[in-house]
């Protein structure tokens, strides 16, 4: 049986040099059948998908300067569950945004996650597809990462995920052009080199409040029930521009609520019951000077009044005799008794 040598990355397997036969051999049978599937039980078999990655879609995820450690950690995370996507090196502020075009093209990358911070406590996220466009900008919030949160759920690296998208995406255009950005982006291409050639866990976007609420799930195969593994972030839609970070607007969000203008309305609710609390303190102040009004003499109010039992004042002609303290009396008679017993002490000892 000839040895076989193992090809590290291919499927097909290199057999070890046969030895030459002398002119003795050479008039012997060849190899018995029984050989040949003993060679096979002994041969490494090659993958199990042979298919070819034809979707090269590829994901460049990176931020701006400023971010907390928060969104370093939901960019980690997002790294992890997407294997077909990219990192880069922290954007200036100062640059404009189509810059970003240029850093997809020379990363090679057809579509774009990008995180901008503002104020250090605002973060944004542009969906884009590199460098035609569309591009979506929106509001992240109620940030989870998978190291915050500790759920029970796990998958495994690099495998594929489904993509569960809420009855309502296919109600609005708007949202309909979401999900079609969506699934370019989150889903992972088949065959793609890094991705594990299975699905055990499932991406859901849900709308609500006029929001996209992302989950991430384990699919458990006993009984295919859910479990939660993270991260989890809510968008909230800002605006959809025709082209790459820029462009004419095709769809602006009229339930949006910028930051600052929250911030604003929060101020002045506080301020609004911190001036009643003020005006209701003057009024009691005011309240406490006015000179208090004196009602008229009510003649019915002695109507009821029923005058009380006089009575018989009695004179004491005679002195009462005086107490007996019996507390002194008892001292007096324990200090006889002292000096009486300290005079017989004295006599005994003389």
């Amino acid at each position: 049986m000839a040895a076989t040598k193992r090809k590290r990355r291919g499927d097909l397997l290199l057999k070890a040099k046969k030895p030459k036969r002398d002119g003795k051999e050479a008039g012997k049978p060849a190899t018995q059948p029984e050989d040949v599937e003993e060679e096979d039980r002994n041969c490494i078999p090659g993958p199990v998908c042979k298919g070819k990655w034809k979707n090269k879609e590829r994901i460049l995820i990176f931020s701006s300067r400023g971010i907390n450690f928060r969104t370093r950690h939901l960019m980690q995370d997002l790294r992890m569950l997407m294997p077909h996507s990219k990192a880069d090196t922290k954007m200036d502020r100062k640059d404009k945004l189509f810059v970003i075009n240029e850093v997809c093209e020379m990363k090679n990358c057809n579509k774009c996650i990008y995180f901008e911070a503002k104020k250090k406590q605002d973060l944004y996220m542009w969906l884009s597809n590199s460098p035609h466009g569309p591009s979506a900008k929106f509001l992240v919030q109620n940030i989870h990462t998978l190291a915050e949160l500790k759920m029970t759920g796990n998958c495994w690296k690099g495998s594929r995920p489904l993509l569960s998208f809420d009855p309502a995406f296919d109600e609005l255009p708007h949202y309909a052009l979401l999900k079609e950005l969506l699934i370019q982006i989150f889903s992972t291409p088949r065959y793609h080199p890094k991705s594990q050639p299975f699905v055990d866990h499932v991406f859901t976007f849900t709308i609500l409040d006029n929001r996209i609420w992302f989950r991430n799930f384990q699919i458990i195969e006993e009984d295919a029930a859910l479990v939660e593994i993270g991260p989890r972030f809510v968008l909230n839609l800002i605006k959809i521009f025709q082209g790459s970070f820029g462009g004419p607007t095709l769809y602006e969000n009229p339930h949006y609520q910028s930051p600052n203008m929250h911030g604003r309305i929060i101020r002045s609710i506080t301020a609004a019951k911190y001036r009643e609390k003020q005006q209701v303190k003057d009024v009691q102040k005011l309240k406490k000077k006015e000179p208090k009004t004196v009602l008229p003499h009510d003649l019915t109010e002695d109507v009821f009044a029923v005058p009380a039992e006089e009575k018989t004042v009695e004179i004491q002609w005679v002195k009462p005799e005086p107490k007996v303290d019996l507390k002194a009396r008892k001292k007096r008679v324990y200090k006889r008794q002292r000096k009486i017993q300290q005079k017989m002490n004295r006599g005994n000892a003389k």
